[in-house]
């Protein structure tokens, strides 16, 4: 997705800030990446040290500077600390589909603050982004995320067996989505 640097889109929910992630975001991010068990259901490992962090912030901070992702970090309002991330990892602009992904620190679970994310990037989604379908998808195990996919409106679709290789090992990913008439902003 295109989208001018002096226009990226901060999006606002009751109790976040969905923007920009900055450099100056490591030591939040750190934070939560480095916990084992935040990452236990990625792609990627734990986070070992900052240099990690940096790692993936710059991969983020690049992508920025080509104009074509986004990727909103998740800003509590009342610490001002970066808690997590939501972004479309995938975009067919041509159907008009996208997959949206999601990570929280986990001071944060159990608090339906990444409910109240996703609602809010899937009604840009929707309604900025004229899509007609959002998917998302999570390890088979992964029992809070799939709650979350829940609780914005998804519909369960299926299980993709051995979906997905981490570290050596196939997955079984759970996939559900959600069309533009079903959701409800509200």
């Amino acid at each position: 997705m295109r989208v001018p640097k002096d226009n990226f889109p901060t999006l606002e929910t009751e109790r976040m800030r969905l923007r920009r992630v900055t450099i100056d975001d490591a030591a939040d991010m750190f934070a939560y990446c480095s916990d084992k068990e935040v990452a236990k259901y990625v792609n990627w490992d734990a986070h070992q040290s900052m240099a990690d962090t940096h790692i993936f912030l710059n991969l983020i901070l690049n992508q920025y500077k080509g104009n074509n992702y986004v990727f909103w970090g998740i800003q509590d309002k009342q610490t001002h600390h970066l808690i997590g991330t939501i972004n479309f990892v995938s975009w067919k602009k041509k159907h008009r589909t996208a997959e949206i992904a999601y990570i929280i620190s986990r001071d944060y679970w159990g608090r339906g603050m990444m409910t109240e994310a996703a609602m809010r990037v899937i009604a840009y989604g929707f309604t900025e982004m004229n899509l007609v379908r959002i998917q998302a998808r999570c390890f088979r195990e992964n029992l809070a995320s799939e709650r979350v996919m829940e609780k914005v409106g998804m519909t369960f679709e299926g299980i993709m067996r051995m979906a997905m290789q981490v570290n050596g090992i196939h997955y079984d990913l759970k996939l559900y989505s959600i069309l533009n008439h079903e959701f409800d902003a509200g």
